[in-house]
């Protein structure tokens, strides 16, 4: 599948594999972490998206909040990531339901599809593994699925977060909505870092850069 180009994600400077992407938009940029609503659902595989939206706004220092009309159904915050204009978002409503407060969102601040960055859950990649792109089809996650529908475009970014697939006969999902394992728990932590880096590596130099950094590494 084609992981697409730069698109609108770059900066000037070196990037840490070659060469850089074009500078074209200066944001915001709206950065996404799927999961369901709760604390039943915190641990679940299903939620790793938000798990990284979380450590990023941990590391910019924005507090996520709930919002009213269009921003109602998510709690986001405004601030600045890898020297981006950034607004992040982790919607309130069920996995796939997400695609209205992604909508809203965009609308409210006038960020442009191109512009969205969405943080998921990747069945089709080994756990702990980490791969970005733009576009392409949604593997059936039920989340992708509703964000494209609402924005009417494939045409964003994605950040994968690797899960792997279940064991024996398991049926995906009964296994996206598990708590990680215990093993899985002692490398998550660096899981979540690694694809909060691979966010702020894609603001920073756009995806193609991006990407050559990061794949190589998982």
């Amino acid at each position: 599948m084609n992981d697409g180009g730069a698109g609108t994600a770059g900066a000037p400077g070196s990037s840490p594999s070659g060469p850089v992407s074009v500078p074209l938009s200066e944001g915001p940029f709206l950065v996404v972490g799927l999961g369901n609503p709760g604390p039943g659902y915190a641990g679940n595989r299903h939620n790793v998206g938000a798990m990284v939206l979380d450590e990023l706004a941990a590391r910019a220092g924005i507090r996520l909040a709930p919002g009213k009309g269009a921003r109602a159904r998510a709690v986001s915050g405004e601030g600045r990531l890898a020297g981006r204009r950034v607004v992040l978002a982790r919607p309130m409503t069920y996995m796939n339901e997400s695609g209205g407060p992604v909508r809203g969102l965009l609308d409210y601040h006038s960020i442009p599809v191109e512009d969205l960055v969405v943080a998921h859950d990747e069945l089709d990649i080994a756990f702990a593994a980490v791969r970005l792109k733009r576009g392409g089809g949604e593997g059936g996650h039920n989340g992708l699925r509703s964000i494209s529908r609402s924005v009417g475009s494939k045409d964003y970014l994605r950040v994968r977060v690797g899960i792997g697939r279940p064991p024996g006969r398991q049926e995906a999902a009964d296994f996206v909505l598990k708590d990680f394992s215990a093993t899985e728990r002692k490398e998550l932590d660096l899981l979540l870092v690694e694809a909060a880096d691979a966010v702020e590596l894609l603001l920073q130099r756009g995806l193609e850069p991006a990407q050559n950094y990061v794949h190589p590494r998982n």
